[in-house]
C-alpha cells in the first residue's frame, strides 16, 4: 500500500473515530440492551460500569464461580442502576434461562472461547476481553462462529481508540518517522526470586472445579485467584499473552494487519527460578523474561518483557518504539507519544495522553463504539478479526518458546508451515467433560 494511501486511510479513521464518540454517547436511550456479565471481578465490573453509564444497558444477569464476588457485584449494580440482576454460577444455565442481547466476557483466558461461543449461540453480541483465546484454535473458532452468526464482537483493545494512539498512528502512517525498519514492543517491571506458596482448600464460596473448567485441575492457591491467573500457563499465557496483545496490536495497526513470515522466541525464569507444582506448594510458571522476534516482509518486530530490573536507563517501562529513517517514534501509555528526530537540530514532537482515569484506559470510547456498531451493523474498531490476529501473534511467540525453535506462519491458511508438531499446539486437550470447539 502506498504511503499516500495509508495516510488517507489513517486520517479518515482518526477523524471518524474522534468525531463519532460524542454522538454515540448522545444516542437515544430508548433502547436498553439486555446485558449479562460473565466474570464479575475487577476488570469485568470496570466494563459493566461503562456500559451502565452509557445509558443503554439493562443488567439482567451476572455470572461467576466465586459467590462472594458475585454478590458484591450485584450490590454495586443495584446501587448504580436500581436493577437486581439474576445471579448464576454456570454460564450455560444463564444462557438457557435469560434472553441476552449483549454478553460481556471477562473471565480468565482459558474460559474465553467456551463463554463466547455460548453467547454467540444464544444470539448475543459480545464484548470480550483480550486475548481472544488461550490457544490459537480457540480464537479461530470464535472468529468463525461470530462471522457465521453475524454477531458484533468487540475486543477490549482500548488502545485502538484512545486519542493519543489515534493521533500517533496518524503521524506514523503519514510518514512522520520515515520508512520503518524495526519495531520494538516492551513491558518492564521490578521483581525477584519467587518463593513457593502453600496450597490450600479453596474458599467455601468458590467452585474451584468450575474455575479450572477445561484446564487441568491443579491445586487451589491464593496466588492464582483472585487476580493472579495470568502468570499460570494452565489459565493464561503470561505477560506476552496479556500486555503483549495490546502492543502487538499497535504494531499490526501500523502495518495494516500484515502477518509475519516467521516467529522465534526465547526466554525463561532466570530470576524467579524454576517453576514448582506439587500437592503442597506451587509457584507461577510463566516466563519472567522473554524475547519474541517477528519477521515480516519489509521490517522486523521484537517483543521484550522482563519482570525484574525496573526501568533502568530507559525513559519508559511500557510501549512500542518504531525506528525509522527520520528518527524514532515512541507510542506510550501514560507518557503519550513522542517522536525523536535523528537530526538533533530538529525539535522533539510530543503529545500527552488523554486517558480515562483512574485506570488509564479508554473503555468509555470503546463501549460507545461497540454500541454504534450494533446499531449500524458495521464492524467495531477492535473487531474480533483484529483481536484474533494480535492474539495469534502473542500465542505464536509462546508456542515457539515451548518448542525451542522458530515457526513459519501462513497467515492466509492460519497454519504453521511444514511442522506437524507445532500445528498440534494450535489446540490443547480439554479436561472432561469439556469439549474443544470445532473450527471446521
Amino acid at each position: 500500500m502506498s504511503l499516500d494511501r495509508r495516510a488517507f486511510i489513517a486520517s479518515t479513521v482518526a477523524a471518524s473515530t474522534l468525531a463519532a464518540a460524542p454522538k454515540i454517547h448522545a444516542a437515544s436511550k430508548d433502547k436498553k440492551y439486555r446485558t449479562a456479565l460473565i466474570g464479575s471481578g475487577w476488570w469485568g465490573m470496570n466494563i459493566l460500569r461503562e456500559a451502565i453509564a452509557a445509558g443503554q444497558t439493562k443488567v439482567v444477569a451476572l455470572c461467576d464461580v466465586d459467590q462472594d464476588k458475585l454478590e458484591l457485584a450485584a450490590e454495586e449494580i443495584n446501587d448504580l442502576s436500581g436493577e437486581e440482576p439474576k445471579l448464576y454460577a454456570d454460564f450455560r444455565e444463564l444462557f438457557e434461562k435469560e434472553e441476552i442481547e449483549i454478553a460481556i466476557i471477562a473471565t480468565p483466558d482459558h474460559w474465553h472461547a467456551l463463554n463466547t461461543l455460548a453467547a454467540i449461540e444464544a444470539g448475543a453480541h459480545i464484548f470480550i476481553e483480550k486475548p481472544t483465546g488461550h490457544t490459537i484454535g480457540e480464537s479461530q473458532a470464535i472468529l468463525k462462529a461470530s462471522r457465521a452468526a453475524d454477531r458484533i464482537v468487540q475486543v477490549g483493545l482500548h488502545r485502538r481508540i484512545g486519542p493519543h494512539h489515534v493521533s500517533g498512528m496518524k503521524f506514523l502512517k503519514e510518514g512522520g518517522a520515515g520508512d520503518i525498519g524495526l519495531v520494538r514492543m516492551f513491558v518492564h517491571s521490578r521483581g525477584g526470586a519467587e518463593t513457593p506458596t502453600k496450597n490450600s482448600a479453596p474458599p467455601e464460596t468458590l467452585n474451584w472445579d468450575m474455575y479450572c473448567g477445561p484446564a487441568p485441575l491443579r491445586p487451589y492457591n491464593r496466588k492464582i485467584h483472585p487476580g493472579g491467573f495470568r502468570q499460570y500457563l494452565d489459565f493464561a499465557n503470561g505477560t506476552l499473552g496479556d500486555w503483549g496483545v495490546h502492543w502487538l496490536d499497535q504494531m499490526l495497526w501500523w502495518c495494516d494487519q500484515q502477518s509475519p513470515k516467521s516467529v522465534h522466541s526465547t526466554g525463561g525464569r532466570p530470576v524467579r527460578g524454576e517453576a514448582v507444582l506439587n500437592e503442597d506448594v506451587q509457584t507461577s510458571d510463566a516466563p519472567d523474561s522473554q524475547i519474541a522476534t517477528y519477521q515480516f516482509d519489509d521490517f522486523t518486530a521484537i517483543w521484550e518483557h522482563r519482570q525484574f530490573g525496573g526501568a533502568g536507563p530507559e525513559k519508559s517501562t511500557v510501549g512500542c518504539n518504531f525506528y525509522g529513517s527520520k528518527g524514532t517514534f515512541h507510542m506510550g501509555w501514560r507518557d503519550g507519544w513522542t517522536f525523536y528526530p535523528d537530526d538533533a537540530r530538529k525539535p522533539v514532537v510530543h503529545e500527552d495522553h488523554q486517558l480515562q482515569e483512574p485506570d488509564g484506559h479508554n473503555l468509555k470510547l470503546l463501549w460507545a463504539d461497540f454500541l454504534q456498531s450494533i446499531e449500524s451493523g458495521r464492524r467495531p474498531t477492535a473487531d474480533i478479526e483484529i483481536g484474533h490476529q494480535a492474539t495469534t501473534l502473542s500465542l505464536l511467540g509462546m508456542l515457539s518458546l515451548k518448542l525451542g525453535r522458530s515457526v513459519r506462519w501462513d497467515g492466509d491458511a492460519q497454519r504453521i508451515i511444514g511442522d506437524d508438531e507445532a500445528n498440534g499446539l494450535l489446540k490443547r486437550k480439554y479436561r472432561a467433560p469439556w469439549t474443544y470447539p470445532e473450527i471446521g
